[in-house]
């Protein structure tokens, strides 16, 4: 939805009396129990999908030194990954994927007591993220992948040889992407024996999973209010850099990625 648009919707909106709003809204009540039914089964079919056994022997950085994939789980069966658009030599992290982990904080408890531990995976250096997320103030652990392939295996980074006519391989296929860093989030499971395997990945706007103020948006008359267009986020700014205005106005493009290089979610699909 186009920001125009939404402007001339709220303007210009039909208003009709309580017996007729009732009507439409319990027809639009059935859509709405439709599509929860219809997550619920795609859930379960996700649950249902088969599992990679992962091979390779990660080692990430962390604050608390080396550690690897096996100890990410810290005691838990299943780990999920959110794959941070930050690379090396980056002055800041990628606003989407800021935006993405904005939400992450208050979750960590209600994680971890369904057997679920969070981390953060970023290609720029220790140093480069411990910087970023003081700044931010986030709590949730943040590893650097940098001395490892891990990014590069799960296609949310990508070599200039990786390229194919400007086309790498992202969410499942050869698809146009700017950057050399994109999107993901990835799940892992450790069985009784220490073994660990992939489950799920989801890319482009599967993300929007870990976006709750958009479940929130997507409630109210206005919507997200976005502008058409390839990059609908461009609004979208770390959260120390809004500025004092609460009013509502239309960001310029060209300031959303500020100088973090370009941001993650543009991805269409």
């Amino acid at each position: 939805m186009s920001i125009a648009t939404a402007e001339t919707n709220t303007a210009n909106h039909p208003v009709v009396s309580r017996d007729t709003w009732l009507a439409e809204r319990k027809t639009l009540l059935e859509q709405e129990k439709e599509l929860t039914r219809l997550r619920d089964q795609i859930a379960r079919e996700r649950r249902a999908l088969p599992w990679v056994h992962v091979e390779k022997h990660y080692v990430f950085d962390t604050p608390e030194g080396k550690r690897s994939l096996a100890d990410l789980f810290e005691g838990r069966r299943q780990l999920m990954v959110q794959h941070f658009m930050f690379g090396p030599g980056w002055e800041q992290g990628c606003p989407s994927c800021s935006y993405m982990a904005d939400h992450t904080d208050g979750m960590q408890i209600h994680l971890q007591q369904r057997d679920l531990s969070f981390v953060a995976v970023s290609r720029a250096t220790l140093p480069e993220i411990e910087r970023f997320r003081r700044r931010m103030g986030w709590q949730f652990r943040w590893m650097s992948s940098n001395g490892n392939d891990f990014n590069y295996d799960f296609h949310v980074s990508f070599k200039p040889e990786e390229r194919v006519d400007g086309h790498v391989n992202y969410n499942y296929g050869l698809v146009e992407f700017p950057a050399e860093e994109a999107p993901g989030i990835s799940l892992f499971y450790k069985d009784g024996d220490g073994q660990i395997f992939h489950t799920y990945s989801t890319y482009g706007r599967g993300v929007e999973v870990m976006m709750g103020t958009y479940n929130m948006l997507d409630l109210t008359p206005k919507g997200r209010a976005e502008q058409d267009g390839f990059y609908k986020m461009d609004w979208v700014r770390h959260h120390d850099r809004y500025g004092a205005a609460s009013a509502f106005t239309p960001a310029p493009v060209a300031a959303a990625t500020e100088t973090a290089g370009p941001s993650c979610c543009g991805t269409k699909g």
